[in-house]
């Protein structure tokens, strides 16, 4: 059977993925591996929960038959010890890093100034914005050690928070405008490389987020999404893939995703419920 062109670029390659045991970076995950089940694929898929990484892991090698190599890697990238030791404790093998998917995010609260809890302050930015960079600044130079000025994709997962504040949102939305400069600044300063930076900003998305958002509390995360057709985290993960597989010299530099019933961060049509 030919394989499709996003199949072909896939070949040989190995994309790492952070927070891959849940919501968006799951489904990127798996995509990847369908979008090219038998090309000589791997995967590192990290998180802090390796037994929902195991069972990630377990399903795509029964899907592809064991076509996708998967590397499941306990990994917390709010910490930044462990990722300074991260490449050097990976196999060999798995070292040779060609796309970087930067998913690993979350939110806590919906507190506003001056009610801010500092540890949600803290843990936000140094999951949001310190850990991605730390990510990046440990995968760079393995993308520039490549010939003609470096090659490999850093793929950012933003969000419509960081180009439209909402009430309640302050820190959360300061950290993915954080993401959104420090992704711009990245793409000018790789601009003589054939290192691709690329960012995607999903609007609503139905995931665990609300629920860490909302410290567990199933009922009001429910309420957030009441009456609306959310994205799933598979409609974001087929536009990573997407903008993984183009060709070399196509640069999906930033994508804004949003279910059809939002406009903005703030206008969104409910049905009745």
């Amino acid at each position: 059977m030919a394989s499709s062109a996003a199949a072909k670029r896939l070949e040989g390659k190995t994309v790492l993925i952070t927070g891959a045991s849940s919501g968006i970076g799951r489904s990127t995950a798996l995509e990847f591996a369908r979008t090219n089940p038998n090309g000589n694929l791997r995967l590192i898929v990290t998180a802090r929960r390796t037994d929902s990484l195991e069972e990630l892991a377990a399903q795509i090698r029964k899907e592809t038959n064991d076509g996708v190599k998967v590397l499941p890697v306990k990994l917390d990238v709010s910490k930044a010890d462990e990722i300074r030791g991260f490449v050097s404790g990976l196999p060999e093998e798995w070292r040779d890093i060609h796309v970087l998917v930067n998913n690993a995010g979350l939110v806590k609260g919906v507190a506003k100034a001056p009610e801010i809890d500092e540890e949600d302050m803290n843990i936000v930015f140094t999951t949001n914005v310190t850990g991605l960079i730390n990510m990046t600044q440990a995968i760079l130079p393995i993308f520039q050690k490549r010939p003609n000025g470096g090659q490999g994709d850093i793929i950012n997962i933003g969000s419509i928070a960081g180009r439209e504040p909402y009430p309640g949102g302050s820190i959360y939305c300061a950290s993915k405008a954080a993401v959104r400069s420090f992704t711009e600044s990245l793409r000018k300063e790789l601009i003589a490389t054939r290192i691709r930076v690329i960012e995607i900003d999903p609007g609503q998305v139905e995931t665990e987020f609300s629920v860490v958002r909302f410290y567990g509390d199933k009922a009001k995360a429910d309420a957030v999404y009441a009456g609306c057709d959310p994205l799933t985290p598979d409609d974001i993960a087929e536009v990573v893939v997407f903008a993984a597989t183009r060709r070399e010299n196509v640069v999906v530099a930033e994508s804004l995703l949003y279910p059809n019933h939002q406009a903005s961060a703030l206008i969104m049509h409910r049905r009745p419920t």
